[in-house]
């Protein structure tokens, strides 16, 4: 959500500058079930224009012409959806509509929280009524302690609240540069994930072999400074070489990622690991636990781009904590 958050704000200062008017549409609150939960937010522009969305696209015209009133007269107000009879949702989204003006302070605020990395909160302030005025909007804290509105009105806490806690955009680091690296780096960006993708100094690659990847360097894993490798992040080593693997892993237990997918057939883990074991015998099994090789869920993938979906989807299973099943054996509620 923090990726769809920075396009928001991005398009929505660019509209700003260009005298064009944004109303922030945020899903704060939902009676049954719906296909995107509170939290999700969608920019409106007086030119017609939309960026983001609060559903699968049956939603967002309908928001779009109840909040003409918002361009108006600058009021902030809750509507309704209930797709209970008009979609398979059963649900029904209550949405926070607001002007959306964004100061220039809060441009290197936001800029620096992601840079830097780091979480974010939005309180939003509401009623859980259809076509309610009142003085509701929208606040933003960073780590700092500065907050942030987004309208000359005044927002009182003492309307309902729905808070949302963002980390920083999820970063998939990528080791290695032949084709399927490639294509596992264009998927990840697609995902709203930042990607740095490091290759070997004897075949260096450049920003333009990776266009989508945030930056691309050529390094040894014995003399790359990585930082901000964390739970926020997953590594997967593409080498196709063995030995250079085998060197990666050992520099990567200074690291704490959430995941390290490794490329290759499943009768090469049981080597590589005793190999690790003899190179670094302290290994801990927090560290073994991370490690999943032949990176992938079994979905039956051939080509660089199946590999690569496969590889991303079993990397949200980790990050989302989810045992990976057919949704058709569900019965109930997909999330809680």
């Amino acid at each position: 959500m923090t990726y769809e958050f920075k396009e928001i704000i991005q398009q929505a200062f660019i509209n700003q500058k260009e005298g064009i008017q944004n109303v922030l549409a945020t899903v704060v609150d939902l009676d049954g079930s719906s296909y995107r939960k509170p939290g999700v937010r969608m920019l409106l522009s007086s030119d017609g224009k939309m960026v983001g969305a609060v559903s699968g696209g049956c939603v967002e015209k309908e928001v779009q012409h109840r909040a003409q009133s918002v361009f108006k007269d600058g009021k902030s107000k809750i509507i309704t959806y209930d797709g209970r009879y008009r979609l398979g949702c059963e649900g029904i989204l209550y949405i926070l509509l607001e002007p959306f003006i964004i100061p220039d302070d809060f441009i290197t605020g936001f800029s620096n929280t992601l840079n830097k990395r780091e979480s974010f909160s939005i309180d939003s302030f509401y009623q859980k009524e259809d076509e309610c005025f009142g003085d509701f909007g929208s606040i933003v804290r960073f780590k700092n302690g500065k907050t942030f509105t987004f309208s000359e009105n005044k927002v009182s806490k003492k309307n309902q609240q729905f808070s949302q806690k963002l980390n920083p955009l999820f970063k998939l680091l990528i080791i290695g540069g032949e084709h399927d690296a490639v294509k596992l780096c264009i998927q990840a960006t697609q995902l709203g994930w930042e990607v740095d993708v490091i290759t070997s100094i004897k075949d260096p690659k450049q920003i333009t072999d990776f266009p989508s990847a945030k930056s691309v360097i050529a390094q040894t894993p014995e003399m790359i400074q990585l930082s901000d490798v964390n739970e926020h992040t997953a590594i997967v080593i593409m080498n196709h070489n063995f030995t250079y693997d085998l060197r990666w892993l050992v520099k990567l237990q200074e690291q704490n990622p959430i995941y390290i997918g490794i490329l290759g057939a499943a009768k090469r883990r049981e080597k590589l690991l005793n190999e690790l074991f003899e190179f670094t015998p302290e290994v801990t099994d927090e560290f073994l636990e991370k490690i999943h090789t032949p990176a992938g869920l079994n979905i039956g993938a051939e080509t660089p781009e199946e590999i690569a979906l496969s590889i991303l989807a079993e990397i949200l299973s980790v990050v989302r904590d989810k045992e990976v099943f057919s949704l058709k054996k569900i019965i109930g509620r997909i999330h809680n």
